[in-house]
């Protein structure tokens, strides 16, 4: 239990700290959700499956095309961008921004959180 509340302590510090981030979650492999801070008219479980999936595919990409270990997949849109990282082998940290986002500072607060997160999901 105590564990689960680290988790959602740092995923919320985060989406707090950092600035144009609209949502955070953190899902396992399988799509479900393990901590989530998301704007309202977003479906938790939804979210949670898709990321799960998008990133098990990308990776399958990765290894198909011999781009090695995908390291994030970036899906940019016109409102802004989700980016998935893996989050060691136990889950899949999705970040919502929007589009003013500076994405070199976005990705390594992503890789700062992620490193906070991954030993505690072990």
């Amino acid at each position: 239990m105590v564990q689960a509340s680290m988790l959602t302590e740092i995923v919320q510090r985060f989406v707090a700290a950092t600035p144009d981030i609209q949502g955070a979650a953190l899902v396992t492999p399988d799509g479900l959700s393990l901590t989530s801070v998301l704007p309202t008219n977003m479906d938790e479980e939804r979210t949670a499956a898709m990321s799960a999936a998008m990133l098990s595919l990308g990776e399958r990409i990765g290894q198909e095309l011999a781009r090695g270990v995908v390291e994030r997949i970036l899906v940019e849109g016109e409102k802004g961008y989700s980016i998935m990282v893996g989050c060691g082998n136990e889950a899949v940290f999705l970040v919502l921004a929007s589009k003013e986002a500076k994405q070199g500072l976005l990705f390594l607060q992503i890789k700062r959180t992620v490193q906070e997160l991954a030993p505690m999901l072990n």
